[in-house]
């Protein structure tokens, strides 16, 4: 018999603005402890005893995921610099072959990293990024063995096969090649606060502590990025915060050269960088262009002032992303939430890709030529799976290069995916996206999954996911309830869920969840919510508010101890989001977090079945605020008859395992704890 875990209290007083919160948990903050190490193990323990019952259905549902997906699986290859490069999978294998074959397809296989062979041995391995030197000879590539965002930089010389002896550790994992192909550039975090701070100059062959140090961001509030342009003419250092961003450039024959400054950092002024062709295109909220506008500068000057718009500013249109070729430029925009393609020639002719179904997803490809009429395009929906489409944007002609298959059949006919508007208390309307299967919809009878986001002004979109499968097929109702701090309906939708206006993304969530109820798609008996990270701060701001509203409650690493962590700079990720969220030593900031803090929020109510999630190295969100709110929601809660699990991966962090398979094990975890709660058991 495995007991619940009772957390030991130590009471930490924690003041600021004359207001006192005792935090008896506080002790918990600390993963060399043994005790803490001990604590996690046993919920961990407790989580295995209770749902013992359920691992042959773990198992069951596992198989049943896995079992879809296709075991030799390959992307589709794209052309750059003579090589076409591609990723395949083998048979049981966990991790990715990276490949390429020269100048066409029927050229023998050149295997450039068998991550399985990289990761033999190792708990979590995780291959960050991949570059090739111009003269395509040479590797430079990022792992992560912890998953903690903390990469160490290889090199690999692709003639002779040899991993050079030039390592850099310590990094964040972009790396980006000088035309010499002997110079790298990249950028160095700080490995307490795992904020990217710097950028450093690396030459083959020399020792790394003789690196010379290019740039240093010294605002806490900014985080560094180095990467190359889309003509490969120059390198860019990026320094980006919530509110502004600061770019710098380099032509990548001059590697010895000194960095130019685009446009110094305004406040206020966002702006994204690529160059093509001969000039320099802007993605940039400039000039009052809340949702983003295209702009143009030449060479020889380009500060704000000289901006050309290309694709002006609409109020009711947000501009995501460009992709510009020599006689196209193609836009990724949103429109009332719908993605959009929209094609632009030179003659100032536009049309827009023709979707015809609800609950979808448009997304640029990779496109890597300048000087070509095809555009690659993804396209997908709640119930289409993902197709990968070339398209000859002066002819119209389309070519499906790939349509995601699902192993042993699937038809997407049998199911229905939609859109519906719930009215939020205030009088907006959120949209809510639904897939099911047409067959087993009765009114109030159905389980349904909400899930959620709703900060950074990230859109959850539409997308299709084999796994969820599992569900639907065991009459599920799957929805995203696209609330406000995302972006679905541009910039104004995400400002209207962030700082002082942050309750309006909670608020949302429960009106999306009663309307469903409303509506017939489901009852309180039945509703399940998840969101992972800022989603699980939406998920424990919600059970504080509306706890009979749910069945039950999956909140993956969730965000939960905001006013604390919030006040802690020394912990990953805070200075840059004062921005998001406030910072908390401003009175008011610290007023209102406190009111919607899950964690400070926690009460003596009765809540529903709770599954939390973590990571022991998660760099994103600590693994003590789930782990403190759990011992504080098992010290509250009035009903102790309903499960309150904690799953904390001792290997892992924000985003779990690293294996091809190895996430399906967690998400077979995740769906029988819901379904058990129905009763169902296979």
């Amino acid at each position: 018999m495995v007991t619940e875990p009772i957390a030991r209290k130590v009471p930490k007083r924690l003041e600021i603005h004359g207001d006192v919160r005792i935090d008896p948990y506080f002790w918990m903050n600390d993963r060399n402890d043994p005790v803490v190490i001990d604590y996690l193990n046993k919920e961990n323990d407790y989580r295995e005893f209770v749902m013992k019952g359920t691992e042959g259905f773990q198992k069951s549902l596992y198989d049943e995921m896995v079992g879809r997906l296709i075991e030799d699986d390959s992307s589709v290859p794209y052309k750059k610099n003579g090589y076409f490069y591609y990723t395949r999978f083998e048979k049981d294998k966990q991790y990715p072959i990276i490949c390429r074959k020269k100048e066409t397809l029927e050229a023998p296989e050149e295997i450039l990293l068998n991550v399985n062979e990289l990761a033999e041995g190792k708990d979590y391995f995780q291959v960050g990024s991949v570059s090739i030197s111009p003269d395509n000879q040479k590797i430079a590539f990022s792992v992560d063995e912890v998953s903690r965002r903390i990469y160490k930089i290889y090199f690999k010389d692709l003639v002779s096969g040899e991993i050079l002896q030039d390592s850099i550790p310590n990094v964040v994992g972009d790396c980006v090649w000088a035309a010499d192909n002997q110079t790298v550039f990249y950028s160095v975090q700080n490995l307490e606060t795992l904020r990217s701070c710097k950028v450093k100059k690396h030459v083959l062959g020399s020792p790394v502590e003789n690196d010379i140090l290019i740039f240093e961001e010294k605002d806490d509030t900014y985080y560094v990025g180095v990467s190359k342009t889309k003509s490969s003419k120059y390198i860019i250092i990026h320094s980006s915060s919530t509110l502004s961003d600061e770019i710098q450039y380099l032509d990548v024959n001059t590697p010895n050269a000194e960095f130019t400054l685009f446009q110094e950092r305004v406040r206020g002024l966002e702006y994204s960088l690529d160059h093509a062709g001969d000039y320099w295109y802007i993605r940039s909220n400039s000039n009052k262009a809340k949702n983003f506008k295209l702009s143009k500068a030449t060479e020889q000057n380009t500060l704000e002032e000289s901006w050309i718009d290309v694709i002006p500013h609409r109020e009711n249109v947000f501009l995501e992303d460009v992709d510009v070729f020599k006689n196209f430029i193609v836009s990724e925009e949103r429109e009332n939430g719908e993605s959009n393609l929209i094609i632009r020639n030179q003659k100032g002719d536009i049309h827009k890709m023709p979707v015809s179904e609800q609950a979808y997803t448009l997304s640029l490809g990779s496109n890597v030529d300048y000087d070509t009429e095809w555009l690659r395009y993804n396209f997908t929906s709640l119930k289409q799976p993902n197709s990968v489409i070339d398209y000859n944007m002066s002819t119209g002609e389309q070519e499906v290069k790939k349509v995601q298959e699902v192993k042993g059949g699937y038809d997407a006919a049998l199911y229905e995916s939609k859109t519906i508007w719930a009215p939020a208390r205030d009088g907006e309307k959120v949209a809510i996206s639904l897939v099911y299967r047409k067959d087993m919809l009765k009114e109030g009878e159905n389980p349904l999954l909400l899930y959620a986001y709703g900060s950074y002004g990230y859109t959850i979109d539409p997308t299709f996911n084999s796994a969820r499968l599992t569900l639907i097929d065991r009459g599920f109702v799957f929805a995203i309830a696209h609330i406000r701090g995302g972006q679905y309906l541009g910039r104004d939708w995400y400002e209207k869920g962030k700082l002082l206006y942050k309750k309006n993304t909670f608020t949302d969530f429960v009106d999306c969840s009663k309307f469903l109820v409303k509506q017939g798609y489901t009852s309180s008996e039945k509703l399940f919510a998840m969101g992972g990270s800022a989603g699980g701060l939406l998920m424990g701001a919600v059970l504080n508010m509306e706890p009979t509203l749910y069945k039950g409650v999956i909140a993956a690493v969730p965000f939960v101890d905001v006013v604390t962590t919030m006040l802690d700079e020394t912990i990953p990720l805070t200075t840059g989001e004062f921005d998001e969220w406030g910072n908390p030593k401003n009175e008011t900031f610290y007023n209102y977090m406190k009111e919607y803090s899950p964690y400070d929020n926690v009460t003596s109510q009765k809540y529903p079945a709770i599954l939390v999630t973590t990571g022991l190295h998660d760099s994103q969100v600590q693994y003590w605020e789930p782990a403190k709110w759990v011992a504080k929601l098992r010290d509250k809660r009035t009903d102790k008859t309903v499960p309150l699990l904690m799953y904390c991966n001792m290997e892992t962090g924000h985003g779990g395992a690293s294996g091809r398979y190895e996430a399906y094990k967690e998400i077979a975890m995740e769906y029988a704890f819901m379904l058990d709660l129905l009763g169902i058991s296979k």
